[in-house]
């Protein structure tokens, strides 16, 4: 014969008189507090939210230009709209470099020759093998990731110029407009150590050729150099304490 045994469950939290009388003797822990599921909030409704400067931040592009008919009622937020988008439009077409771009002889007309008036354009010519190219295109990329709004490209030397002389090699040119406005031969220009701070106080010498997006003005150049100065000084400290560390420690 099978033998049957069923276990019965209460529900949770409940409990017996018998298992009351052993809690309040102390033979049993206390009862613990029935789960209670926290109380359902509904998430906002965007709609809901007051149309505000704050509201109208929150927004992208493509939100801003959704809303073009829904503030009619509103100037204030209309104009603060048109300025949002304004400002979103020439941050995205501003910011649109970054990285050092490779190209070839049959780009460097359209790369360069025509890029737009207001794009400074930085041209190395390089040869790979060559250790002092090395040097160089290390402190071009860094630049070019902190300046996204100048133009950086990079050619092959004997791409760009026929016959051109690896004793000249690195070699940067500087463009605007067209027009050639710096030209510098090797790493001596940069002064004994080529660093990226060395070659932009170089590029900005007499033209404000590195701009990170913020200013596109003779101001833009002065508060580059002042940074860019800063950073050296900052680097030269920064290489003497780990002089003075490495030599207490080997006292």
């Amino acid at each position: 014969m099978t033998d049957y045994h069923f276990v019965y469950k209460d529900v949770e939290g409940a409990s017996t008189q018998w298992d009351d009388i052993q809690r309040k003797l102390g033979n049993l822990p206390e009862k613990p507090p029935a789960f209670k599921p926290p109380p359902f909030t509904p998430a906002p409704d965007p709609d809901s939210l007051p149309k505000d400067k704050d509201w109208l931040d929150s927004k992208n592009e493509d939100e801003l230009e959704d809303l073009e008919d829904d503030l009619d009622d509103d100037r204030f937020l209309a104009e603060y709209r048109k300025k949002r988008l304004a400002e979103m439009k020439e941050t995205a077409k501003v910011l649109r470099f970054g990285s050092v771009v490779p190209i070839s002889g049959s780009d460097f007309i359209r790369e360069v020759s025509q890029a737009p008036p207001d794009v400074w354009v930085v041209v190395i010519l390089y040869k790979e093998g060559i250790a002092e190219c090395g040097v160089l295109m290390q402190c071009i990329e860094e630049l070019a990731t902190r300046y996204p709004a100048t133009k950086f490209v990079k050619i092959i030397s004997t791409d760009c110029i026929p016959n051109y002389p690896d004793l000249n090699l690195p070699t940067l040119l500087v463009y605007n407009n067209g027009a050639v406005k710096g030209n510098y031969v090797g790493l001596r220009s940069y002064g004994r150590r080529c660093t990226p701070e060395g070659v932009a106080l170089v590029l900005c010498a007499s033209d404000p050729v590195l701009n990170d997006g913020q200013n596109r003005n003779e101001q833009s150049r002065e508060a580059v150099i002042e940074g860019v100065r800063r950073k050296f000084i900052e680097k030269v400290v920064a290489d003497h304490e780990d002089r003075d560390d490495d030599g207490s420690s080997s006292d």
